[in-house]
This record gives structure tokens, C-alpha cells and sequence, in this order.
């Protein structure tokens, strides 16, 4: 009897064709681990939005205030002689002209190194305090009544306060984001600590293992799943703070060019801005899925 055809990489790659792995589970739905990449549905999904919007926009459908075409045209409450840009152009124009004498990349790049400095210094001071609410009485008396206290309190109403702690240069921008940062690391090193099985420090402190060894070799290969995923989750509500945080006399970045667009009534402007986040975060996302397999390959089995 011939063998039977294998899938090619590529109907692996979109999800269309079961990989070597999950060909061989007799049972798949429950199991989080036999669900493919699904990737063809992605991509059929970004181009029946992009269809959409090119037919719902074109020959001014809709009014380009409320929501600008991909491409520019003319429009029939408008002057007939003057075409208006659409958001391929007018992100074409951004390219090359910049915004407000400012260059697209250097709004885009502030912004980036905002969104990542909070992170970085939400989880330099969240993991350690996570960690010692997970393993000492003593610390998680002390921090867990001003955590629970603080942590539902979104970053936008710590605006006032920050404006009259930092003023409104680039250190209360980061502050901001570093709280919306902080909380998350926090949580997920505590609920990693939290996870990690009785048994396996055991095992490590019968084998002659010390305190330091534990933790090292025991506490934080197992904590780090949770810690991975509290820094996609940060990652996403720092950059969902983002816009937020540039309201602080910003006149550069992202959030702040398109607030400053708003004004003028811009909405091509807005709407690239908003594209812009929603990429960088995807890209972010995806490095950060790549990074947790590489770094952390026994998450999931046992």
C-alpha cells in the first residue's frame, strides 16, 4: 500500500493541514495544542476588511471626516475641482514630508522607546516584588493592600497627579506607562510563583539544593511562562496607554500627532496613527510569541 501524501510546508504554515505533531493526537478539541496556526483565515480576514473599506469609501459613500478612503477621489459636498487625499496618500505624503516639520519614523520611534522603557521598568521593579509576595508572609502583608488598591485605578486618572509630581517632560511620560506596566509584571510573577508544583522544590531541597538554588533553578524556569505572558500583556496596555500618556504636553510621537491631527480634523491622520500602533503591537507580539518559544521550550509540558 503507497504511503500517503504528506502536507507541504506551506498548508502547515496557514493552518490548512495538520502538522506531524498533531496528526498523531486521535482526540483535538480540548486540546490547546492540536489547534493550527490558522493562518489562512487570517489573511482572508485583513483582506475582506480592506475590501470593505475600499467599497464602503469609494465615490464618497461615507463623508472622509467620519472616515477617510484608501484612496483619495472626490466627493460631492466638497469642491468638484479638488480631489481630497486618501489615507494611501496622505501616509505617502507622511513618508516623505513628515508631520508638523517632525519625520513619521521620528514620531514612531519616540513613541516605541516610551512604550519600552515603561515596560523595562515596570518589569524591573514588578518581577522582584512579585516574587517576594509569592514566597515571604511578611511581603505580602505589606504590598498586597496598596497593590489591590492601586491596580484597578486606570493610568489616565493618575494624569493630574503625575503632571504635579514629574511636570510634563519626558520622565512623567514614561512614569505613566511604567504604572500601567508595573501592576500586570507584578500579578503574573506572583501567580507564576504561585504555579509552581510542591513537589518539584522538594525534590530540589532533597538533592542537598540551597534557598538561592531553588529559586534560580526551581521557582523562576517555572515562573516564566506567567512572566512571558504578563509582559505581552503589559506590552498591549502600555502601547493602549500610550495615547494617553502623550496628552502630557507631548508634541511628538504617535498619540501626540494624532491628537494634534483631531484638531484640524484630520482623520486621515488619525486613522494612520492608529494603524501605526495596532502594527507595531502585532509586530511586538509576534517577536515576543517567538522569544517565549525559543526561551522557555518545556512551557506546556509539565
Amino acid at each position: 500500500m503507497a504511503n500517503r501524501k504528506q502536507p507541504g510546508g506551506l498548508a502547515i504554515w496557514l493552518g490548512v493541514a495538520d502538522s506531524s505533531f498533531t496528526r498523531q493526537k486521535t482526540v483535538k478539541f480540548g486540546d490547546a495544542s492540536a489547534v493550527n496556526s490558522g493562518r489562512l483565515w487570517s489573511i482572508v480576514t485583513v483582506v475582506a476588511l480592506i475590501v470593505a473599506w475600499s467599497i464602503t469609501t469609494v465615490g464618497g459613500v461615507i463623508d472622509p471626516i467620519f472616515w477617510p478612503p484608501l484612496e483619495g477621489g472626490l466627493y460631492p459636498w466638497d469642491n468638484p475641482n479638488r480631489a481630497k487625499p486618501g489615507v494611501i496618500d496622505r501616509f505617502m505624503g507622511l513618508l516623505s514630508e513628515g508631520y508638523r516639520n517632525i519625520s513619521l519614523w521620528e514620531h514612531v520611534g519616540t513613541s516605541v522607546k516610551r512604550v519600552l522603557l515603561g515596560v523595562f521598568f515596570g518589569a524591573l521593579a514588578g518581577i522582584p516584588l512579585g516574587f517576594a509576595m509569592g514566597l515571604n508572609s511578611a511581603a505580602r502583608g505589606l504590598f498586597d493592600p496598596i497593590v489591590e488598591f492601586v491596580r484597578p485605578i486606570p493610568p489616565l486618572a493618575l494624569i493630574p497627579l503625575v503632571i504635579l509630581w514629574l511636570g510634563i517632560d519626558e520622565v512623567a511620560k514614561v512614569f505613566l506607562l511604567f504604572l500601567a506596566a508595573l501592576f500586570i509584571m507584578l500579578i503574573a510573577a506572583r501567580a507564576g510563583v504561585s504555579s509552581v508544583q510542591i513537589s518539584k522544590v522538594h525534590a530540589a531541597y532533597s538533592l542537598g539544593a540551597s534557598k538561592t538554588q531553588v529559586l534560580r533553578h526551581v521557582i523562576l524556569p517555572n515562573a516564566l511562562p506567567e512572566i512571558f505572558t504578563g509582559l505581552r500583556t503589559s506590552m498591549g496596555v502600555c502601547w493602549g496607554t500610550l495615547v494617553a500618556a502623550e496628552l502630557v504636553a507631548a508634541d511628538q510621537g504617535v498619540g501626540s500627532m494624532m491628537m494634534i491631527a483631531k484638531n484640524f480634523l484630520q482623520t486621515d491622520v488619525v486613522v494612520i496613527g492608529i494603524i501605526i500602533i495596532g502594527a507595531i503591537g502585532f509586530a511586538i507580539e509576534m517577536l515576543m510569541r517567538a522569544l517565549e518559544a525559543w526561551l522557555i521550550p518545556w512551557k506546556g509540558k509539565g
